[in-house]
C-alpha cells in the first residue's frame, strides 16, 4: 500500500542491545456502540509483553498486563501470546487480527484494514508508523456479545527509549473519518517542567485513501486533572507555510484508566475529537515515570 516503507518492517526488528523494545499496538473505537479498546503485544530483553485493555459503557471492563512471557525464536508477532493477546499479520502493511481474551470479563476479535499508507513516526528513542484502519468483528463484554464496525489505528514502534532523560511520552491518534485522522507524539526531557519544552511530532493523514502530510510546527494542550490525568486537549498543527493555517483540533475524555507498569505509569484514555467541522473518536495515552 505504501512506495514508502518496505513490507519487511512488519516483521519484529533486530534488536540492538539491552533496552532495546519492539510492539505492535491496536486501538479502536466504535462509537456507535459505546465500546473501545487496546492491545498491545512486544518484544524486550528476551521476552514477550502483553497488554490489552476494553472499555464498554464508559467503564473499564477488561484488563490485563503481563511480562516476562517466553519470547518466540525466531521472532514472529505470530508466535507471541502475552497478557492474552494474539495477532496476525494477514498482508504487510494492509490486513492484521488481533485477538484478546480477558477471561470473564470481556475481550474481543477482530480485523484490521489499512485505509491507506503509513504515516512515518519518530520521537523519544523511537521509530516506527502508524495507519488509520477500518475496524471490524466483535467484542465480549461480560456475557454478551456486540458486533464491532468503526474506526482505529495499528503503530509499530521500536527503539530505545531513555527513561533517564525523558519524564513523560504524550501519543494522540484522532480517527475523524476513514479519510483523516491526526497523529501526534509528544517527549517531555527529564527536567522540563512546562510543554513549552516538548519535543512535538504530528502527522495528518487525509484524502482518498488517506496519505500523510508531515506539519512543520505542531502544538499541544492538555488538561488534567488532581491525578495528572488527561481530560481536555488541543492542538494548532501549523505548515511549512508562512501563508498557510493551522489545523486546530480539540477533544474531551470519553473513558479511560490506569495501569503502574513498574517503573513507568500508563494513562490510557479514549476521547471523543473535533477538527474542521468533523467530529470522531481516538486514542490520548500518557505514559510517564511512576
Amino acid at each position: 500500500m505504501s512506495e514508502a516503507l518496505d513490507p519487511a518492517l512488519e516483521a519484529p526488528r533486530p534488536g540492538g542491545g539491552r533496552g532495546f523494545s519492539d510492539a505492535v499496538t491496536f486501538a479502536f473505537g466504535d462509537e456507535r456502540a459505546d465500546v473501545f479498546g487496546l492491545a498491545r503485544v512486544g518484544l524486550a530483553d528476551g521476552a514477550a509483553t502483553g497488554l490489552a485493555l476494553l472499555f464498554a459503557g464508559g467503564e473499564t471492563v477488561a484488563a490485563r498486563a503481563q511480562g516476562g512471557a517466553p519470547a518466540p525464536s525466531p521472532a514472529a508477532w505470530e508466535a507471541v501470546e502475552a497478557g492474552g493477546v494474539t495477532t496476525t499479520v494477514e498482508a504487510p502493511l494492509q490486513r492484521w487480527t488481533v485477538r484478546f481474551d480477558g477471561g470473564p470479563d470481556g475481550g474481543f476479535d477482530l480485523r484490521f484494514e489499512a485505509l491507506g499508507a503509513p504515516a512515518v513516526v519518530a520521537g523519544g528513542g523511537m521509530e516506527g508508523y502508524e495507519q488509520l484502519c477500518r475496524v471490524r468483528g466483535t467484542a465480549r463484554v461480560g456475557g454478551r456479545e456486540v458486533a464491532i464496525d468503526g474506526l482505529g489505528q495499528r503503530g509499530h514502534q521500536w527503539g530505545e527509549p531513555d527513561w533517564g532523560r525523558m519524564a513523560m511520552a504524550r501519543t494522540i491518534g484522532a480517527w475523524l473519518g476513514p479519510d483523516l485522522a491526526v497523529v501526534i507524539g509528544a517527549f517531555r526531557p527529564a527536567k522540563a517542567r512546562h510543554h513549552a519544552n516538548d519535543e512535538i511530532a504530528a502527522v495528518v493523514l487525509s484524502g482518498s485513501p488517506p496519505q500523510p502530510v508531515p506539519i512543520a510546527d505542531p502544538r499541544l494542550s492538555t488538561a488534567y486533572d488532581l491525578e495528572g490525568r488527561q481530560r481536555r486537549a488541543g492542538w494548532e498543527l501549523w505548515p511549512d507555510d508562512e501563508d498557510g493555517y493551522a489545523r486546530r483540533g480539540a477533544g474531551e475524555l470519553l473513558c479511560g484508566t490506569s495501569l503502574d507498569l513498574g517503573e513507568l505509569r500508563l494513562d490510557c484514555a479514549f476521547f471523543r475529537f473535533r477538527m474542521e467541522g468533523r467530529e470522531g473518536v481516538g486514542r490520548y495515552d500518557v505514559l510517564r515515570r511512576a
